[in-house]
């Protein structure tokens, strides 16, 4: 018995289209917003970062999904949408808004299977699930593996330090704020399923932890004149060059 061939319903140019729409959107959430938006330039509000968010998580997701066995295109299209109401809506009521997006503009481009829609609207309303993900479809499980990943990167760690401006920190708690990102990685280990995503996330968590050290090395050393790295960090660098190499 051969593997059954699935064509995919939504062709490259449409996933384009799909993407120009759901990037003018945000950037129309934030403009439409009095006074120029919830916290408009906390990078965690604005539309460049909520996009690039996205497209992390599709990009994510879709290779989760692949190694998974899941519907890829049911995955990257619900991905594309997750967030795409996260600028105007309420945090709480965001997923469902999105499903709403998602399944109006579905709705009234090309002529998707019913079927399709129906998978692509469950996904992005269940993306903020809290419980055992193994208890949703797995498309779902890999746009919320996906969803978790990008919080826990090199992303994440980048904006967890922007975020010591807005509490008013210095670099010195540099590394405390990474260490955020490692709670948050030690969240995402426990509740990931996939063998893929379990593999990503310990991959991350160890780069996390990497830059942690190395910051705690570094700051904790800032104002001697002759300060070098000690010879742990210096072996542990080499290592991980190697690694990357």
């Amino acid at each position: 018995m051969g593997v059954e061939i699935r064509e995919s319903p939504v062709s490259d140019a449409e996933f384009e289209e799909m993407k120009a729409f759901v990037h003018d959107y945000l950037e129309a959430s934030v403009e439409n917003e009095d006074e120029g938006g919830r916290m408009r330039w906390y990078p965690w509000h604005s539309a460049a970062y909520r996009f690039n968010h996205i497209m992390n998580v599709v990009e994510l997701s879709t290779g989760i999904a692949k190694k998974e066995g899941a519907n890829v295109d049911v995955t990257r299209v619900a991905a594309l949408f997750h967030d795409i109401a996260k600028l105007e809506a309420d945090q709480d009521v965001h997923a469902e808004e999105g499903a709403r997006i998602a399944r109006e503009y579905l709705n009234t481009h090309a002529d998707y299977p019913q079927s399709f829609i129906d998978e692509v609207c469950a996904a992005v309303r269940d993306h903020s699930y809290q419980g055992d993900l193994t208890d949703l479809p797995l498309e779902t499980q890999c746009l919320i593996e996906a969803d978790l990943l990008d919080k826990i990167g090199a992303n994440g760690t980048a904006l967890m330090l922007l975020r010591m401006g807005y509490e008013s920190r210095t670099h010195m708690d540099s590394s405390e704020m990474v260490g955020r990102v490692l709670e948050r990685g030690r969240d995402a280990a426990e509740r990931v399923e996939s063998d893929a995503a379990e593999s990503l996330v310990h991959r991350r968590l160890k780069r996390v932890k990497w830059f942690q050290e190395w910051l705690e090395d570094e700051v904790a050393m800032m104002g001697g004149s002759d300060a070098e790295l000690s010879p742990e960090m210096a072996t542990k660098l080499d290592a991980e060059a190697a690694e990357d190499d």
